[in-house]
């Protein structure tokens, strides 16, 4: 009895040593052969000491071992992966999966035919995944930097459905769109900031570099300056000897705003809500999310996603604490035998003409195809709104700063002009 039971508790133990995944990872190696000359190559093992066991029973003799460095994003390579590569990425698997070739080799041909080392280094970690038996929704779903649950639950759907190739073709389509309504924002955002902060450079620049000199040359004369010039040249005083809070206190206050705006809900609640309300950048904003938001429901529609399961994904896409509470409510209504459309039109974030339109969509059973139409007509309003923001910003900005450089130019002058209005009155 007791070899019998120590028996099943050895086999339970390696089945359970089994189960789990030992980590491996990738090996550099220099070896000679038989004959002295030098090898170099690449090696996947759980360790130096396995590698150079794996080269001696090739017959060679190793020399130097070292793991391979990671780049940024944990993958080998100079750098990540573009968004237009994950997209590219999608069509050729579509492609490959509606000819009916099995999966592991259609990772195989993906990885031998790119050429950047951290997309390569991603489609083989997906390769090993799919030999271990794992499906493709498993496999990609190891890389949420890449893949996020939107897409692993539409692949999954998909793969269940037995319509992968379809449902890839969509996302690449929606991932495709995205990428472009996200260039549409940053540019909305980056504009006004990248021209308020060459604005501030140069405005530092020339109280901290240039007004000295001028100051300089005044005291020099002995008299009075007018209120304006000396203003000037107190400022210009205050910000060269305090030039360290002048270049630190903005990078403090920015570094503040972000880490209070990810970890404090509230504070991270009314910036949103006041984001949406700003006079030309807000419409721009709440039109992208209401893009993002429709076009998303659309795609997860198209594959056949519960609205319920459909509505918490898109609460997490916003990027809005205004609009994902606002999603949740909605979530909670379609729960209790409700419409989504009630609590979107009850809260008043959305605009009119998407509630209505969703709300038909709701009640003809079309919300695929409503929530397609007006996620393309906000974009194009995004995509025009941002057009027009930049045409108007421009004039606005240089006005403001021909005033800003104007005005310490007339203050450097002002003296100038007395004392040639002093010399020509005594002439």
């Amino acid at each position: 009895m007791a070899s019998l039971f120590t028996t099943k508790k050895t086999k339970k133990t390696s089945a359970v040593s089994a189960s789990k995944k030992i980590p491996t990872h990738e090996y550099l190696w220099t070896a000679k052969t038989e004959n002295g000359k030098i090898q170099k190559g690449e090696m996947e093992a759980v360790s130096e000491t396995a590698v150079k066991v794996g080269l001696r029973r090739r017959g060679l003799s190793p020399v130097s071992v070292k793991k391979k460095s990671q780049g940024i994003f944990g993958f080998a390579g100079r750098g990540g992966i573009k968004e237009a590569y994950i997209v590219v990425m999608v069509r050729q698997l579509a492609t490959m999966i509606n000819a009916g070739v099995p999966a592991v080799q259609c990772f195989e041909m993906l990885a031998l035919s790119t050429e950047n080392q951290a997309m390569k280094k991603m489609l083989k970690g997906i390769l090993r995944h799919l030999n271990t038996g794992e499906t493709i929704a498993q496999g990609m779903a190891h890389y949420p930097k890449y893949f996020d649950r939107l897409f692993i639950s539409l692949i999954k759907a998909g793969e269940q459905g037995g319509i992968l190739d379809t449902i890839l073709l969509r996302l690449a389509d929606y991932r495709e769109r995205s990428l472009r309504l996200q260039k549409k924002m940053r540019s909305a955002m980056f504009y006004p900031a990248a021209i308020i902060t060459v604005m501030i450079v140069v405005v530092s620049v020339l109280m901290i570099f240039v007004i000295p000199v001028f100051a300089k040359l005044f005291s020099s004369f002995g008299a009075s300056l007018p209120l304006l010039t000396q203003m000037v040249i107190n400022i210009s005083d205050w910000m060269k000897s305090h030039w360290y809070i002048v270049v630190g206190a903005p990078i403090a206050a920015v570094w503040l705003f972000i880490a209070t705006y990810k970890k404090n809900l509230s504070f991270r609640t009314q910036v949103d809500k006041v984001s949406l309300k700003l006079p030309v950048l807000g419409p721009i904003l709440l039109k992208g999310a209401i893009a993002r938001f429709t076009r998303t429901l659309a795609t997860m529609q198209s594959a056949g996603v519960p609205i319920v399961e459909a509505l918490e994904t898109l609460s997490r896409i916003s990027n809005n604490v205004i609009i994902e509470q606002s999603v949740l409510r909605a979530r909670q209504d379609v729960i209790s035998g409700g419409r989504m459309t009630n609590v979107l039109k009850e809260d008043g974030v959305f605009p009119v003409m998407a509630t209505q339109m969703l709300g038909i969509g709701e009640e003809t059973g079309a919300i695929e195809v409503m929530a397609s139409k007006i996620a393309d007509f906000y974009e194009g309003e995004v995509e025009e709104s941002v057009n027009r923001m930049s045409t108007l910003m421009e004039p606005i900005i240089m006005v403001i700063l021909g005033l800003i450089v104007g005005t310490l130019v007339v203050a450097m002058y002002m003296p100038i002009f007395k004392m040639g209005a002093v010399v020509t009155h005594g002439g």
